[in-house]
């Protein structure tokens, strides 16, 4: 019988979805989020990336809703991925986050949606793998104050966000 494995990831992202840190500081935010987690090495990692281009930081199998702060109506799950894959496919990317919506036309952008599970956009990206401590059970993100010296230690201010994969 084949086991089925799923992994939990926990990535912190710059609020400001262009926005990156110098390598040096990216290094030691990820070393201060890494011990914030415990990722013991017990099924547990941490990556950083730093995206050439806007890159979605998705929920994975978390998302359950997004919805339009112009009308608060629920979007078509399939309209949105299909806007992300065609900004894909097209080369121009995410960089350009402004988006009309289908519901009600209004015109917002992709990270002001709301996302049930959140849900983030960004050049920068730490990312937890499987983290043996986190610190809300409901939601598994940190809570506020390891987030703010985490804040403190990027000098920005971050996005969390929580995917199942």
């Amino acid at each position: 019988m084949l086991a089925l494995v799923s992994d939990d990831v926990l990535s912190v992202v710059p609020s400001d979805p262009c926005w990156q840190p110098d390598r040096a500081t990216g290094q030691r935010v990820a070393e201060l989020v890494t011990s914030l987690t415990l990722v013991d090495g017990d099924g547990g990692w941490c990556e950083v990336t730093w995206h050439d281009d806007v890159a979605l930081v998705d929920c994975g199998g978390n998302l359950e809703r997004i919805g339009c702060l112009g009308c608060g109506r629920q979007l078509d799950g399939e309209w949105w991925r299909d806007l992300i894959e065609e900004r894909h496919t097209s080369g121009s990317g995410l960089a350009d986050l402004a988006v009309v919506v289908p519901c009600c036309g209004a015109a917002t952008t992709l990270d002001a949606l709301e996302y049930d599970w959140p849900v983030a956009f960004a050049r920068f990206e730490i990312a937890v793998w499987n983290p043996s401590r986190t610190f809300d059970p409901g939601d598994g993100r940190l809570d506020d104050d390891a987030a703010a010296a985490v804040e403190r230690a990027l000098g920005h201010p971050i996005r969390q966000v929580r995917a199942h994969y």
